[in-house]
């Protein structure tokens, strides 16, 4: 028995390992070879697997650890965030999608058949999404919070769906009692996991650190998270949903981080089987023989789940945008969708025809999976073009009011604003943004699409809710008028389409955009963003920075080696991206401003003496004091402090100079 457990695990991935290869040389996503790589391998293809069960039991194991990771990287204080989008957007689309089935099938099939097509399409493939999302950076984005969120209220479905199907039947008859202990029995689990979180989880995990054991630590991980899973399976919940509890529980832990690199490499591995599982339950010549049904059922599937969470998603108020993207990423069928199909088939719900019809039709839909959520973006953005659907998109936020940064007028339409700063996006990074420009006095106005954030900082920001995407909403924000526009969102087709609407609008505008990756640099560019701020780049920038300051490295040398790479790393992506034009052989000039401090160097001395050309390559452009703005000064003019200086020089020069106009450092030069 061993020798055939290993047989399969061997034929699995070195199958796997050509396959995925071959379509990662397609440009085809890894999941897509690893369901191809269940279907050859299946009993109706090659046969290479005569015990599937054994395979299946990883592939729960997957899905397990799959939603332990997605709960360590969320905690309770992000699921309570997310309890609207959950109850209401989940219950939502579920509803809506099983009524709409069943009023599809109605007619053909009677209303039993109906509710047990409606449950088993409504569900949608946890795994397959979120690990599409989690690639491509987006479980952050606003429609990756939105399919995070009704997939957790799916997975909560299944309890109620599967009682339904034997009372289909006749088999089973619930009274008051049994839903009661049914109920109890659910709130006790969860009860007593989040009580052993609070109370015993933190000895525990302190006692398994303490001993600095790997090994042990792994084992931990590993035991709480199926231990939590099989609990709530026994109950009747899904493993699923246990594991998600557990990681959950987890993540309140301070040693979560370690806990995550350990589960890693197992989710990976499991995962992938999950998704071989999937493939092998497909039968080959069934499908081929009945392929146009089966490619019209996948068709109809996908329309109607797209069609059915459109409006769930916009019931949450967010944009038309979030809920085309939400949509295409939910319209495949889930794999507990299997296990609804296989209790209907052994209840004699649906025909063993039926089943496979079903069964083919929702493997192609996982299938096209990693092509819709990648369509997406073009879809909408084809959609979005219309002008119906823009002005509908812009009335949506057009009742909200602003304030200025000091409070003392109204905005109504961005009517009255000028110069200001636009922010786009209000996580952690635009809340800073905003602090920063109400310190200094810069009038602002924010956009997000999130309408929770935008009830939450309403009546203390200049926010307003609509998806700035649309020049429409744009225009409301003052875009045209406007000196700056900051775009903070994680969408990075979203982010191009701001971008290329607002420098269409007002080609003065700078526009700066931040992007996870670097290979984003050039699109972003090309569509006219003045600069691009690549976390993962500006990152490794600061932690190199403070390796060399723990390493006593001089202040100065550190600033001239990240200045260095900075300038080499981004004049390489410009170079790329704008073809070598003029401009880039030009110095890379820029315009800082810096205030005089008292006791700097600089103080008390007219611009001669203080040599900022001659001796340190910089050059004063402007110098403002108080109210008034000096645009020409001549060698004469004296700095005072307080005085803000405009310095025009490289990024090498002015890091030179920035001393100059600092009390401490002017010391200790001295």
């Amino acid at each position: 028995m061993e020798e055939l457990i290993l047989h399969e695990i061997v034929v699995l991935f070195i199958l796997s390992i050509i396959v995925v290869l071959v379509c990662l040389r397609f440009r085809l996503p890894s999941i897509v070879g690893f369901l191809l790589t269940g279907v050859l391998c299946g009993p109706s293809a090659l046969g290479l697997i005569p015990s599937p069960e054994a395979v299946d039991t990883m592939a729960d194991v997957g899905v397990a650890f799959l939603m332990f990771s997605i709960g360590m990287e969320l905690s309770g204080k992000e699921l309570v965030r997310l309890k609207k989008p959950l109850f209401l957007g989940g219950s939502s689309q579920v509803l809506l999608t099983t009524a709409f089935v069943f009023a599809l099938t109605f007619w053909w099939c009677g209303p039993r058949l109906g509710i047990v097509y409606g449950c088993m399409v409504t569900l949608s493939s946890t795994a397959i999404v979120l690990s599409i999302l989690q690639q491509k950076a987006l479980t952050e984005s606003p429609q990756g919070q939105v399919c995070l969120a009704v997939l957790i209220f799916q997975d909560l479905a299944i309890v109620p769906m599967v009682l339904i199907f034997p009372l289909l039947t006749g088999g089973l008859e619930l009274d008051m009692n049994s839903m009661i202990l049914a109920a109890g029995k659910g709130l006790l689990v969860i009860s007593g996991i989040l009580l052993f979180g609070k109370f015993i989880l933190h000895r525990l995990m302190f006692s398994v650190v303490r001993t600095r054991s790997r090994e042990l630590m792994i084992m931990t991980t590993l035991g709480l998270c199926l231990a939590v899973a099989l609990i709530t399976s026994w109950l009747g919940l899904s493993l699923a949903l246990g594991a998600f509890l557990a990681g959950l529980m987890m993540a309140e832990s301070e040693y979560s981080l370690n806990t995550l690199e350990s589960i890693l490499p197992f989710k990976e591995v499991f995962s992938s089987i999950f998704f071989i599982s999937v493939g092998m339950l497909l039968n080959v010549g069934f499908f081929l023989s009945h392929l146009p049904v089966i490619a019209l059922c996948a068709a109809g599937i996908i329309a109607a789940k797209i069609l059915m969470a459109v409006p769930a998603v916009r019931i949450l108020q967010y944009s038309m945008r979030t809920a085309l993207l939400a949509a295409f990423s939910l319209a495949q069928v889930g794999e507990f969708s299997f296990v609804l199909a296989k209790s209907a088939l052994g209840l004699e719900l649906i025909s063993n025809d039926a089943y496979q019809i079903f069964l083919a039709a929702s493997i192609l839909t996982m299938v096209l999976t990693p092509l819709l959520i990648g369509v997406a973006p073009k879809v909408a953005g084809v959609i979005l073009k219309r002008p119906d659907v823009q002005t509908a998109e812009a009335a949506a936020g057009e009742e909200t009011e602003v304030t200025d940064a000091e409070g003392s007028r109204i905005i109504r339409d961005g009517r009255l604003l000028k110069d200001h700063l636009i922010i786009i996006g209000f996580g952690i990074g635009g809340q800073i943004m905003a602090h920063g420009a109400k310190r200094c006095g810069i009038p602002y106005i924010i956009s997000e699409m999130n309408p929770d954030t935008v009830a939450r900082y309403r009546d203390t920001e200049p926010i307003r809710h609509g998806d700035a995407s649309f020049p429409l909403v744009l225009a409301h924000l003052g875009a045209a008028t406007a000196r700056t526009l900051a775009i903070l969102t994680s969408d990075p087709a979203g982010s191009r389409a701001i971008i290329a609407n607002a420098r269409a609008m007002n080609p003065s505008l700078h526009i700066i955009v931040r992007t996870r990756f670097l290979g984003n640099l050039n699109s972003y560019r090309a569509v006219g963003a003045n600069e691009v701020i690549p976390e993962e780049f500006e990152t490794s920038l600061e932690v190199f920075a403070r390796v060399l300051n723990h390493y006593l490295v001089p202040r100065q040398t550190i600033d001239e080696y990240v200045s260095a790479i900075r300038r080499e790393n981004y004049g390489m992506q410009r170079r790329l991206g704008m073809g070598g034009s003029i401009m880039e052989s030009l110095p890379d000039l820029q315009l800082q401003a810096y205030e005089v401090e008292e006791g700097s160097p600089v103080a008390g001395r007219t611009l001669a003496e203080a040599a900022l050309r001659k001796e340190h390559g910089v050059t004063a452009a402007g110098v403002r004091r108080g109210e008034s703005i000096n645009n020409n000064p001549d060698a004469q003019t004296r700095l005072q402090a307080g005085d803000v200086v405009y310095l025009l020089a490289t990024q090498e020069a002015m890091t030179k100079a920035a001393w100059l106009f600092h009390a401490e450092t002017g010391r200790a030069r001295a």
